[in-house]
């Protein structure tokens, strides 16, 4: 009688093992302990095969954890593997996470790489899972680069930070002086030219001379904002002298990081717009929604198919909400769940963030949302604009209509 064989991997840079579990859950053999390179995958085919032919097994389950990217060339070369081409193969890429969760029923297990592997494929023997499809390869080169702009900008957002702080030692109202304005191209040279006391004593006009040269006739009214800088300067604290050189070098280096990180990501943007028009695709119809915006969101969904309503969508993302109830008790506030996606997360919520400044219908769900509690009035309003907005992805993605939006009066 044909069997299943069900294959759990634990993978890691260096070396993998794999554990061989028929449906019962008794194992065909010990673990294999295998290098993660060409050799080592041959290693595990030819070992697969012996067991395939020995007991009849007519489907194959391959399972491993999504590891970093050390599961990729496995992944792919199993699924093209001419060894296979007769059987009935499915690869599974699970999160860690339900591992986890999993391997917390069994709660005498030791914590090795072997029960690890082991408990993958007593996980594969549950079902529930879904395989890894080409159809979902096919949005991971998108997904490289939309995840490599996230850490950049993780990267860009520490920088900031770390230079506001710097900038209340260097000038403490300096910021409030500027505000949107302090990481423009005038404002950063002003703050690694100068100290606070000589843009307090210098000629408003060589300030001014300071700024022009440094704004591509961008700003609004420099006149304006010189005055405000000056003034600002005016008002701060004096640093210590003995601090103010290793303040001007730290903010100075600080600067340095944040225009090369602003550059970076705008070279990237441009590489992610053209990797974008391969996919087909109606979320940039969406006024507020631009290429980066889409293709962050459509490279961590993957094909659409794979979720049977917005809710499994939400789900995945992250933005749904733990219930607590006890009999006739039901909490009203309750926490976002956070287990998801947090890549798709953040795109969507970066999304909403743009669709309340540009789009009427989002705008007018947001400033409700946003009247209705007295405290964390914004990031409550903005989650909740982005768990609405998974709702118009779901649509636009399922049926490739083009946005229409909705009158707000």
């Amino acid at each position: 009688m044909p069997k299943t064989l069900y294959i759990g991997i634990d993978i890691s840079s260096e070396d993998n093992i794999a554990q061989f579990m028929d449906s019962d859950g008794a194992t065909f053999r010990r673990s294999l302990r295998f290098p993660n390179t060409q050799t080592g995958l041959d290693e595990l085919v030819e070992t697969t095969s012996r067991l395939v032919a020995e007991h009849d097994i007519d489907h194959i389950h391959i399972g491993m954890e999504a590891t970093g990217l050390y599961w990729w060339h496995l992944r792919e070369s199993l699924a093209t593997a001419p060894e296979f081409e007769s059987l009935e193969v499915s690869i599974y890429v699970i999160n860690p996470s339900l591992i986890r969760g999993f391997k917390k029923a069994y709660t005498t297990l030791p914590k090795t790489d072997a029960v690890d592997a082991w408990v993958i494929a007593d996980r594969l023997r549950f079902g529930r899972l879904k395989p890894i499809t080409e159809d979902d390869l096919r949005y991971q080169p998108l997904a490289r680069l939309t995840r490599f702009r996230y850490t950049m900008t993780r990267s860009l957002t520490r920088d900031k930070n770390r230079a506001l702080q710097l900038l209340f030692l260097k000038c403490s109202e300096y910021r409030k002086a500027a505000g949107r304005r302090t990481f423009g191209k005038a404002s950063m040279a002003l703050l690694t030219e100068l100290t606070a006391g000589e843009i307090a004593d210098k000629p408003l006009e060589e300030l001014l001379g300071i700024i022009l040269s440094n704004t591509n006739n961008r700003l609004a009214d420099p006149e304006e904002f010189a005055e405000e800088i000056k003034r600002a300067a005016r008002n701060s604290y004096r640093l210590n002298p003995k601090m103010q050189n290793s303040v001007d070098v730290a903010l100075a280096m600080t600067c340095e990081n944040i225009r090369f990180f602003e550059g970076q990501c705008k070279k990237l943007d441009k590489v992610i717009s053209r990797e974008l028009k391969a996919i087909p695709q109606t979320l940039t119809s969406v006024l507020g929604i631009g290429d980066t915006l889409a293709a962050g969101i459509i490279a961590e969904v993957g094909d659409i198919s794979r979720f049977h309503h917005e809710k499994a969508l939400a789900k995945f993302a992250g933005l749904t909400w733990h219930r607590h109830q006890s009999g006739s008790f039901d909490a009203e506030e309750t926490s976002l769940t956070k287990a998801g996606n947090h890549y798709l997360r953040y795109y969507l919520v970066e999304a909403a963030n743009s669709l309340r400044v540009h789009n009427p219908e989002y705008k007018a769900f947001y400033a409700k949302k946003y009247q209705e509690v007295p405290k964390h009035r914004h990031k409550r309003a903005l989650v909740l604009t982005a768990r609405k907005l998974i709702r118009l992805v779901y649509a636009l993605l399922s049926t490739g209509q083009i946005y229409q939006g909705r009158r707000t009066s």
